[in-house]
């Protein structure tokens, strides 16, 4: 699980403390790869919280899912259709059902470890 969250906190510190500007180019491309980051960290605190975790598969989701994201915004541009807006739902929904995923299995060890008290 230290895999995910060493990530968000690099990330989080690296985009505090720097000054980097992202052209307005890039900004579909860059909400799409932020989505996609959110959802394979999400998806990899989940695993860890079901215990069928694997760095593997974190690692190439986050960037199969980052790749995939961006060749659908590219594609999107060049045949002048907002395809980046399929990928922004696609990783929405499923950034929305690991959090839900997550809430319940938190809930539910909160719950035993209240009851074992």
């Amino acid at each position: 699980m230290w895999l995910p969250l060493l990530g968000l906190i690099l990330g989080i510190s690296l985009g505090l403390l720097t000054e980097i500007q992202i052209p307005e180019v890039y900004e579909s491309y860059l909400s799409i790869a932020v989505l996609a980051a959110l959802d394979t960290l999400f998806g990899g605190i989940r695993a860890q919280l079901q215990r069928v975790y694997d760095d593997k598969v974190f690692v190439s989701g986050f960037f199969f899912n980052i790749a995939l994201a961006a060749a659908l915004a590219f594609l999107g541009v060049h045949l002048g259709v907002d395809l980046y807006l399929a990928a922004i739902f696609a990783f929405g929904v499923r950034l929305f059902q690991n959090i839900a995923v997550i809430r319940r299995i938190l809930l539910t060890k909160w719950s035993e470890r209240k009851i074992n008290s």
